[in-house]
């Protein structure tokens, strides 16, 4: 008995139109994957769609004597132009048949290599380019990759040079096509009353096709007036006859062909070499990997044929990459008869249905747990020969499968092994995570790159850590890489280098540069990974760099593979200083990074000039930490160096007042494409509790995320704090200034800035100052004065008088008159540390709505630890509890970690725990299943434990809870601190889970998954119950040894979001 295909709620006239980005509609098709599972339907404009993504389905439709090609909505567009070349034929037109028999044996094995050294030539202009442009210029790589692909095709095909590297534009054919096949993604959508209310649209789209018709033609006529002694494909199309009817193929089928191969040999070469460059930058190992293989097999020669079949690695990457992104996602296909699919789904003979390799390919019953990791070694070693039927196939299937395989396969291996002899790549922005842009073929969207050759020697350059901080100024990053001009004195040469994702060591580091000049030393600041390859032994190096749950930070990932991968002395010479950035809530993970670069650095042979220091931020003496760090640092630098300190205290930093404030700056932020909107912003809480508060965002175009995902958000102070300074200051909220700064600087510089901009957006106001900070107030205080003595108490009591109370340096400012304390406004802003980005995880799921995301926020507003009538506002949280609906906010979206999302399987049960707005990455996960569930998946229930104060008060999202809680997929276990009588005697969470012991136990026997997300203190009253709990069922272990056990069960069940 066959079940209905399962299908999302249709809207009249459009049906599920709705359901699919129209830009890129493969990230709907993967969402309702998600949501649907195994099968499901859409109506398209009245068009009924039936999708399949399981391995399953996918095997089972790939069968000729069953299924048949369809072409698609976009290929029948395509034929306007190509009418029934090879890859738009329909199947019973008969010059397909003809044109298939003749080019078979051209595209095979032994006719593609003898085109490696036409290849080779395209090859060879991609790379000099790079290399031309240098480290500093910022690649484009898939319009590189489709400028070699194409002129690649053009010249082995047709003996045709397009020559796409000899203009900064693309050529006029290159261009023609790209808007051609986007218009034809764009009409497979378009309803035909509304491409008939498009003239322009359409008349651009005969003349880009009426262009390339008229080259295509041009070629072919050339050729038969000038014929050549050469076995291309053009002369096989020309000269042979189709040994099976003795015909030869029309000029017409000529010029669709021809068109054919310019279309389908450049676009999905070209995506699949952008896909693998995203993956191999995103993978230093990998990408380490396949250099050493290269450079073996290579031996440093050039490339050459014969050694393409040693290159097993590659092979590997490429098999992967395509596994993961197939550039072509999907293929149509229609059942000859009616059929039951899966044994349960009638099909109609003739419905479309559409076999989406994206999601097929990831199938965790073929590729496990682990299926949407890149991992090339899975395709190594005879596993690949080992997969199931048709488990892979981004070429397609069958007869209609790609003709042109061995081709691209040859062309692929060629350009990669090339850059990745000669170059070293990494990402523009060093938090990219891919996007999806869609055309005719599927590409990552907005990948930018910088290419350095291996055999130079690193030139440093400062990304900022989050491209938010990036896009707060147009000031481009090559214009804070050069080496700031030393002042007199300045001579030594030093390096101050970090791995940052949210700020804070990238503004340590660049203190350090700034501070430098005033010691003697010319600084040059940089990412870790801008220095890979070769440490400089010149002058000492200063690594600031942080652990990020064990892992590096994303501008330093390539940087310490490279590193754990040296086995002498390479580093002889260095000298070096480490301070690492941490939080010590993750026991086990805390500062490995920063000792794994101490403790290698000097086993290669480097020369550890001060101790290793590391500050934890959970603790209240961080930025202390640092201040005794830098003290030391500069002590042995001069002593190590024989410099000597200025001491003038504004070295290196002025502000100059422009004018009287008239007149508002230019926006210093970017377009608007790099901002969310604000859909709505709504207190949780009832009157009377903590305010927490839920806002919605419209996500900036192309933005994705996941369940359990993090939205970085750029905040800006208070508006009450910037009023404070410039009232301090006794400056206008209008002032504009200049600001000069010969090293290294966040802010915006030489150029006229309004002020107020610079304290609302720039500098991190409420930071406690350190003792640094102190020590220079000191200096321009007035001696003897009450100021001078507090200011020298503070110093010798830094914990109790500013840590502990939390004093900022306006907070200090403000307490004694202004001549007391001469600070000039060049000074307090260069003290200032630069704004960082804050990290909120998303508390709704993409199947609720793929472009839009919620946070869940405590709001920050309390009594100031200083006492008297201050409030302290949070930044971060008062930022985003003050936007209003319609509102842009700069943002951008970091994955989680890894363990800490939603297992593939909805049938995996999870248990939960969290406490106030640590509900939210969980909130997520519990809509994700609550989605699932509705659209008729099998879903395993979610035990959340919650603990809040009150259950009328601070009961977040009840209400929402608790209809999950009807629908199936959520089993509520609350805990009210201040009403244990409402949530049966039990205080907090670890109270509920000791009461609830035995179905906690049950649902772990049954393979559930724990997540934890709130204070570090839940998270360890948690931990400790969970270690009772195991004693209770193993009443002979001591306490050590059931934490122990405890461990080892949770091995890969386990995953934490803490905060405090």
């Amino acid at each position: 008995m066959s079940v209905p295909i399962p299908q999302p709620p249709r809207i009249p006239f459009i049906g599920n139109v709705a359901s699919l980005d129209r830009e890129v509609p493969i990230n709907g098709f993967i969402l309702l994957a998600k949501q649907y599972g195994e099968i499901y339907k859409l109506d398209l404009l009245g068009r009924t769609v039936i999708s399949v993504n399981s391995y399953a389905l996918a095997n089972e439709v790939s069968n000729e004597s069953k299924f048949k090609k369809v072409v698609g909505a976009a290929l029948v567009q395509v034929r306007h132009l190509v009418g029934d070349g090879l890859f738009t034929a329909y199947n019973d037109e008969p010059n397909w048949a003809i044109a298939h028999r003749l080019l078979m044996p051209a595209f095979n094995t032994m006719s593609v290599r003898d085109m490696f050294e036409d290849m080779r030539d395209l090859c060879d202009q991609l790379l000099l380019k790079w290399e031309r442009f240098g480290p500093e210029n910022i690649i484009d790589p898939a319009d590189d990759y489709t400028r070699v692909a194409l002129d690649t095709i053009a010249l082995c095909s047709m003996s045709y040079r397009l020559n796409s590297f000899y203009t900064n534009d693309q050529p006029k054919f290159a261009e023609a096509m790209t808007d051609f096949l986007k218009e034809c993604f764009l009409r497979a959508s378009r309803p035909s009353i509304v491409q008939a209310m498009m003239p322009g649209a359409t008349a651009k789209f005969e003349e880009d096709k009426k262009f390339m018709t008229s080259v295509a033609e041009r070629i072919l006529n050339e050729r038969r007036e000038n014929p050549i002694d050469k076995k291309d494909l053009l002369n096989t199309m020309l000269l042979s006859k189709d040994p099976k009817t003795g015909q030869g193929l029309p000029d017409e089928a000529i010029i669709n062909n021809l068109l054919t191969f310019l279309i389908a040999g450049h676009e999905t070469s070209s995506g699949m070499m952008s896909f693998m460059t995203y993956y191999l930058i995103k993978n230093p190992e990998t990408w380490r990997k396949l250099q050493n293989e290269v450079d073996e097999v290579t031996g440093g020669e050039p490339l050459q044929v014969q050694d393409l079949s040693k290159l097993n690695y590659l092979q590997a990457v490429m098999r992967e990459t395509l596994r993961l992104a197939p550039t072509a996602p999907s293929r149509a296909v229609s059942p000859v008869e009616d059929v039951v699919l899966g044994g349960k789904y009638a099909v109609k003979a003739g419905a479309p249905i559409m076999m989406q390799a994206w999601t097929a390919q990831r199938d965790i019953a073929v590729w496990g747990d682990d299926a949407n990791e890149f991992r090339p070694e899975r395709m190594l070693d005879g596993k690949f020969e080992a997969l199931p039927p048709n488990a892979w196939q981004p070429f397609g299937f069958g007869t209609r499968a790609c003709i042109g395989r061995p081709f691209a396969w040859q062309e692929v291996q060629l350009i990669i092994a090339s850059v990745a002899q000669k170059f070293d790549l990494f990402f523009d922005d060093p938090s990219y995570t891919l996007e999806l842009q869609m055309g005719l073929t599927v590409k990552p969207k907005n990948l930018r790159i910088r290419a350095k050759r291996r055999d130079v020697s690193p030139r440093l350059y400062a990304s900022p850590s989050s491209h938010l901080l990036q896009e707060r100024t147009q000031k481009s990053t090559t214009q804070t890489t050069a080496p700031p001009v030393p002042v007199s004195g300045a001579k030594v040469p030093m390096y101050a280098l970090y791995g940052s994702n949210t700020g804070t060591s990238e503004a340590f580091s660049q203190r350090i540069a700034n501070n430098a000049p005033s010691f003697g030393f010319s600084p040059k600041l940089g990412t870790l990974d801008s220095i890979t390859g070769s440490l400089p032994t010149d002058g000492p190096i200063v690594i600031v760099t942080a652990s990020y749950e064990g892992q590096p930070a994303d501008n330093a990932a390539k940087f310490v593979d490279w590193l754990s991968s040296l086995n002498a002395d390479e580093l002889k010479g260095v000298q070096f200083a480490i301070f690492g950035c941490g939080n010590s809530d993750w026991v086990k993970t805390y500062q490995r990074i920063p000792h794994l670069c101490d403790q290698v650095i000097e086993a290669r042979g480097g020369e550890r000039l001060l101790p290793i220091a590391t500050g934890d931020s959970s603790k209240g003496n961080f930025f202390e930490v640092f201040d005794e760090f830098e003290a030391g640092l500069w002590k042995a630098l001069t002593e190590k160096y024989s410099t000597t300190q200025s001491q003038s205290t504004s070295i290196g930093f002025e502000v100059t007042t422009v004018d009287t404030g008239a007149s508002r700056a230019a926006a210093l932020r970017q377009t608007d494409t790099a901002f969310g909107v604000v859909v709505e912003n709504r207190i949780l809480t009832k009157p009377g509790h903590p305010v927490k508060r839920h806002i919605e965002f419209e996500l900036p175009e192309g933005l994705t995320y996941r369940a359990g995902d993090y939205l970085s958000i750029l905040p800006q102070n208070p508006v009450r704090d910037v009023r404070r300074v410039l009232a301090y200051f006794s400056l206008s909220n209008e002032q504009m200034v200049v600001l000069s700064s010969v090293g290294p600087t966040s802010l915006p510089t030489d150029k006229p800035v309004s002020l107020y901009d610079i304290l609302l957006g720039y500098v991190e106001l409420s930071q406690p100052a350190t003792t640094q900070d102190v020590r220079i107030m000191i200096d321009v205080s007035a001696p003897n004065s009450p100021a001078h003595t507090a200011l020298e108490e503070m110093r010798t009591n830094y914990q109790e008088k500013i840590l502990a109370p939390r004093l900022s340096v306006l907070d200090i400012l403000e307490q004694y008159p202004k001549d007391s304390i001469k600070l000039s406004l060049g000074v307090f802003l260069k003290m200032l540390p630069p704004m960082r980005v804050r990290q909120y995880s998303i508390s709704s799921s993409p199947l609720w709505n793929p472009q839009h995301a919620t946070l869940t926020v405590s709001v920050l507003e309390e009594q100031a630890l200083a006492g008297g009538d201050k409030v302290f506002l949070g930044v971060g949280s008062n930022y985003l509890s003050g936007l209003m609906k319609g509102d842009k906010v700069q943002m951008g979206v970091r994955a989680s970690a890894v363990g800490f999302k939603l297992p593939e399987d909805p049938k995996v049960p999870i248990l939960a725990y969290a406490a106030g707005s640590g509900l939210a990455p969980l909130r997520g996960f519990i809509q994700e299943r609550a989605m699932q569930k509705s659209s008729g998946r099998d879903v395993a229930k979610i035990l959340l434990f919650f603990g809040c104060r009150y259950e009328d008060g601070d009961y977040i999202y009840k209400e929402e809870l608790q209809e999950w809680v009807k629908l199936g997929v959520l089993d509520m276990r609350p805990a009210f601190s201040r009403e244990e009588d409402k949530s049966e005697g039990c205080r907090y969470i670890q109270d509920r889970l000791w009461k609830d012991k035995d179905e906690v136990t049950e649902l772990f026997s049954k393979n559930a998954q724990s997540f934890i997300c709130g204070s570090n203190k839940i998270a360890k009253g948690v931990i400790a119950k969970s270690v009772d709990i195991l004693k209770t069922y193993h009443p002979n272990l001591t306490e050590e040894e059931a934490s122990q056990r405890l461990e080892k069960i949770m091995q890969g069940r386990y995953a934490t979001d803490v905060f405090d």
